[in-house]
C-alpha cells in the first residue's frame, strides 16, 4: 500500500488522522445529547461545558447498558445471517491492484425489504417497539463506539496475521495501518465480506431501520406523525432503497475498491453512519414542524428528483460499462476516452472514460444531487437550529475531498489519458464552478 493514501503532506496526515480519532466518538455523543437532550441548541450545549467542564461531559457520556448491547447484538446477528442466507446474483467486483477478483452475493434489496417489513412487523404486532432504541439511543451509540473501536483493533491485527488475500500491507505506520486499514477485502471464512456487513448491512441498512425509530418514536409520543417527519423519512428511506437497489454498483466504487477496511471506513460505517446521517430525523422527533401539504410536497418531489438523478449518474456509467461504450447516453452514442494503464504486476490494460451525458458536465457531478438531497431532507427541520444541517455540511466536505482523492489516483493511473479527459471535462464537481 505504501502512502497511497497520503495525498496531503505527511504531517497534515497524521495530524488530521490523529485529530479524527480523537475527535469522532465524543462528537458522537455531543451531537445525540444536544438532539434529544439539548432542544437541538449547540449554544445550550456550549453552555452546559462551559460551566461543567470535561467533567460535565463524562456525566453526559452514557454508559454502555445490557440492552444497548442485546439491541446491537440483535441486529447485526440478524443481518449477518440475512447475508449469508438469503438468494442472490452473483457479482464480481472490479480486478484488484494484486489482481484478485472479489466475488460478492448481491442480496442487499432483498436483506433490506426482509429487515424493514420484520422491524415494523414487531411493533405492529406489540412484539418490540422501537421507541426503545430511540429511548436507549445514548447507550446504543456509546456501546457502538467502544465494540466498533475494538472491532477495528481486531481488523488491524487480523491484517498482520491472517489476512484474507493478497490485497492486503502496511505503510510501516501503525496509526496509519488502523486509521487506513490493512486488508481491501477481509473475510470471514470465503464468503463473509466483512466490508459489505460494516458499510451495507449495518451501517446503510441502520440508516433506514433509524429512519422507521425516529418516526415511529413521533408517533407513540404524539398520536400522530408531523409532515415534516414524514418527508423527512420518506426521503431517507428512498435514498437508502436506492442504494440497495444499486448496491451491487456502489461494490465498484472507491468505499470497497479502493479504500481498506479501517477506522476510516469500518468505525466510520458502524457508528457515524447510523448517529450523523440519520441526525435530522433524530432532531424531528422533538420538533415537529408543520409544513402544510404544498411545502412538503414541493419538498418531497425536490429530494425525490435529486435522488433519481443520482441514481440516474450512476446507472449511466455503469450502462456504459457493461456495454463496453455500444449503448446510448441521452439518446446518442456516448463520447469517450481510451485510456491505457499499467497494473502492478506491469500488464497493459484499457479502460474506457466517459465525457458525455451526466459525466460530460462535471468530473463528479453525481454529487450534486446527493448533497441536494441530503439537504431536501433536512430541511423540513426549517431554520431554527443549525445542527440539524451538520450531515449536509459533512457530507459536501466528504465528497469534496473524496473527488480529489479519485481525481489524483486517477491522474497517477491514466497519466496523459487523464489530462485529455480533464480538458473535455473541466470542472471536478460543480458545472461552471468547481
Amino acid at each position: 500500500m505504501g502512502e497511497s493514501n497520503l495525498v496531503h503532506a505527511p504531517l497534515v496526515t497524521y495530524a488530521s488522522v490523529l485529530s479524527l480519532l480523537s475527535l469522532c466518538p465524543p462528537f458522537v455523543i455531543l451531537l445525540w445529547y444536544t438532539m434529544v437532550h439539548a432542544d437541538g441548541s449547540v449554544v445550550q450545549t456550549f453552555d452546559y461545558l462551559k460551566q461543567n467542564g470535561l467533567q460535565g461531559f463524562v456525566e453526559i457520556w452514557p454508559r454502555p447498558t445490557a440492552i444497548a448491547w442485546k439491541i446491537i447484538a440483535c441486529y447485526a446477528a440478524f443481518e449477518a445471517v440475512l447475508q449469508l442466507a438469503l438468494p442472490g446474483k452473483r457479482v464480481e467486483g472490479p480486478i484488484s491492484p494484486a489482481g484478485n477478483v472479489p466475488v460478492y452475493k448481491a442480496n442487499g434489496m432483498l436483506a433490506y425489504a426482509v429487515t424493514l417489513v420484520t422491524y415494523i412487523g414487531l411493533w405492529w404486532f406489540g412484539i418490540f417497539n422501537p421507541a426503545i432504541v430511540y429511548d436507549h439511543l445514548g447507550e446504543i451509540y456509546s456501546a457502538l463506539i467502544f465494540g466498533s473501536l475494538i472491532f477495528c483493533v481486531l481488523l488491524y491485527i487480523k491484517g498482520h496475521i491472517a489476512p484474507s488475500s493478497t490485497d492486503s500491507g502496511s505503510s510501516g505506520n501503525p496509526i496509519i495501518d488502523f486509521y487506513w486499514g490493512m486488508e481491501l477485502y477481509p473475510r470471514i471464512g470465503k464468503y463473509f465480506d466483512i466490508k459489505v456487513f460494516t458499510n451495507c448491512r449495518f451501517g446503510m441498512m441502520s440508516w433506514g431501520v433509524l429512519a422507521v425509530t425516529y418516526c415511529i418514536k413521533q408517533y407513540e409520543m404524539n398520536g400522530t406523525v408531523a409532515d415534516s417527519m414524514l418527508v423527512n423519512t420518506v426521503l431517507m428511506l428512498v435514498y437508502v432503497t436506492k442504494f440497495f437497489w444499486w448496491e451491487a454498483g456502489y461494490w465498484s466504487t472507491m468505499d470497497i475498491a479502493h479504500d481498506r477496511a479501517g477506522f476510516y471506513i469500518c468505525w466510520g460505517c458502524l457508528v457515524w453512519v447510523p448517529s450523523i446521517y440519520t441526525s435530522p430525523g433524530m432532531y424531528l422527533v422533538n420538533h415537529p414542524v408543520n409544513l402544510g401539504t404544498q411545502l412538503a410536497l414541493l419538498i418531497l418531489a425536490s429530494g425525490i428528483l435529486c435522488v433519481y438523478i443520482n441514481y440516474d449518474c450512476d446507472r449511466q456509467r455503469q450502462e456504459f460499462r457493461r456495454t463496453n461504450g455500444k449503448c446510448l447516453v441521452w439518446g446518442k452514442a456516448p463520447s469517450k476516452i481510451v485510456a491505457s494503464y499499467q497494473t502492478s504486476k506491469g500488464e497493459t490494460k484499457t479502460s474506457l472514460l466517459l465525457t458525455s451525458g451526466w459525466w460530460g458536465l462535471a468530473r463528479h457531478f453525481h454529487y450534486v444531487p446527493e448533497i441536494l438531497s441530503a439537504f431536501f431532507w433536512t430541511v423540513p427541520a426549517l431554520f431554527t437550529h443549525c445542527l440539524p444541517y451538520f450531515y449536509v455540511v459533512f457530507l459536501t466536505i466528504l465528497l469534496f475531498d473524496r473527488a480529489k482523492r479519485d481525481d489524483d489516483r486517477c491522474r497517477s493511473k491514466y497519466g496523459k489519458y487523464w489530462k485529455l479527459y480533464c480538458q473535455k471535462v473541466p470542472y471536478r464537481v460543480i458545472p461552471g464552478i468547481h
